[in-house]
């Protein structure tokens, strides 16, 4: 445990009274100090770490391959785009209709039309784990390999963002348990049988948001990382006025940092210049409110009620922002969650296809081409990899009203970018009415080495596969990754 104290000075020079103010255990039982005065994994792997970024943009639900990255031009009516199609500055190359700001950046990403992950459940679980043996998603393995916090600025190095975490607050109504808030917490940061200190650190705005800290404080239970930030001001200040900052021990100092100046500014988006917040920002799409519980789109047809809606949120321009933040302060691997891709239609838990894309795609498009433009503007596109995708695809043929498609595992829309990959390329084809793959197929395993050979030295490891854990480096040297982005 890290430990910090006010000690109540003679004559009441202090505000605080003897306390513990803020008490602090890690992951896995590690203590803070501890993890700074032992060599931690990223010492002893940090000959195999390429100083990558990871932003894993999870459009949980399963995005339609026909409205986003391979749309049909020659086909039936109702296997075409509902929302049209758009060319890319790619020749010969068009995305759906509503993606036109990315088919404007088409030339910084490569977008893979024969990756499917087989599976056309909501079985989050092959998309997110590469269906790895240990049940871990991709991202608990990066962190076996870096360690679980970054040594300088204290940040988790594996972080999943929830809408909630840009707006601490925001209380969303109760979807299906397919798109609730404990999956997301069981799966996307789930850890499989690897150690605890794996595990995805969730921003969710909550009370318990810094759970995976252990965080406790007394007299009372913080309600938001805004309140947080209030008490370590406060401390700062308290602590600076005292004169206890300077006397702490190099160690304890360096602690101290990592909290207060690395963590907390990370997660705080203030701290960013109001134009960039505004380049983001896609709260001006649509009316979130619309959508929930009492909007006038919540119900079909004045009966059904579209509960997975529940949380659908106009917050993902924010969102991708506090992942760039994250990414700068050191994080290794951050998933963006987006829910609910599930454009059923017909009066099931989902709108059709038409209103879904023109909500959520538009705000994909919108907010994914301005990540890539503001990591662009900092030099940072090849020191993270963006990857877009879900846990399927949807059926390419329009059967059910409201421009409805079903569940489809045989085809799903993968979207990367950066990392210093091979971009501006189409990899691979769909057959004629984009159901399956017409070349060479891709699924969670290609994509699971993929990642892991942008964040780690294959070379080196083979050199020294003794500097990662065993099961990481034979997972990295028997991987197959998606050759043509190397």
């Amino acid at each position: 445990m890290l430990t910090f104290t006010d000690e109540r000075f003679a004559g009441g020079r202090s505000s605080l009274g003897r306390r513990d103010f803020l008490r602090i255990g890690s992951l896995g039982g590690l203590s803070l100090p501890g993890l700074l005065a032992s060599p931690s994994r990223a010492t002893l792997s940090r000959d195999v770490l390429k100083k990558k970024s990871v932003v894993f943009l999870f459009l949980q639900g399963g995005p339609p391959q026909i409205e986003t990255f391979d749309p049909k031009i020659d086909v039936a009516s109702n296997n075409r785009s509902c929302t049209g199609e758009v060319k890319t500055k790619l020749p010969g190359v068009w995305f759906g209709g509503t993606l036109s700001q990315l088919a404007q950046r088409a030339d910084r990403v490569a977008v893979v039309r024969s990756f499917a992950t087989n599976d056309g459940s909501h079985n989050h679980l092959p998309i997110l784990t590469g269906r790895h043996p240990s049940g871990a998603a991709m991202s608990a393995l990066c962190a076996l390999g870096t360690g679980p916090f970054h040594q300088r600025t204290g940040i988790p190095m594996n972080s999943v963002i929830v809408p909630e975490a840009v707006e601490p607050g925001l209380q969303l109504g109760s979807p299906t348990a397919t798109f609730g808030l404990p999956r997301i917490r069981q799966q996307v940061a789930g850890a499989g049988s690897l150690t605890g200190d794996c595990k995805g650190f969730v921003l969710d705005g909550s009370s318990s948001q810094l759970s995976n800290f252990d965080l406790q404080v007394p007299r009372g239970r913080f309600t938001d990382r805004f309140d947080l930030l209030g008490k370590l001001d406060k401390l700062n200040r308290t602590m600076d006025r005292a004169g206890q900052a300077g006397s702490m021990s190099q160690m304890q100092r360096q602690s101290y940092d990592l909290l207060l100046r690395g963590v907390s500014d990370a997660f705080d988006l203030s701290k960013e210049d109001p134009k960039t917040i505004s380049r983001y920002d896609t709260s001006h799409l649509f009316r979130m409110a619309d959508y929930h519980e009492g909007g006038k789109y919540f119900l079909y047809k004045g009966k059904k009620k579209l509960v997975d809606q529940a949380r659908w949120t106009n917050l993902l321009g924010k969102e991708m922002l506090l992942a760039r933040r994250l990414c700068e302060a050191g994080c290794g691997f951050v998933t963006v969650v987006d829910s609910s891709w599930d454009f059923h239609g017909g009066g099931a838990n989902n709108p059709g296809t038409l209103v879904g894309m023109q909500t959520l795609g538009a705000q994909m498009d919108h907010a994914v081409s301005a990540f890539l433009d503001d990591v662009a503007a900092r030099g940072l596109s090849d020191d993270i990899l963006l990857v877009v995708t879900g846990e399927m695809g949807r059926s390419p043929i329009k059967k059910n009203r409201d421009a409805g498609t079903d569940h489809h595992g045989h085809l799903t829309p993968l979207l990367l970018a950066g990392g210093g990959l091979k971009m501006g390329q189409v990899i691979g084809q769909s057959d004629r009415t984009g159901s399956r793959p017409a070349s060479e197929p891709y699924g969670p395993e290609s994509l699971l080495a993929t990642v892991l050979h942008t964040v780690f030295d294959a070379n080196q490891i083979r050199i020294s596969p003794e500097l990662l854990p065993p099961e990481l480096s034979r997972t990295i040297l028997e991987g197959k990754p998606i050759k043509e982005l190397f």
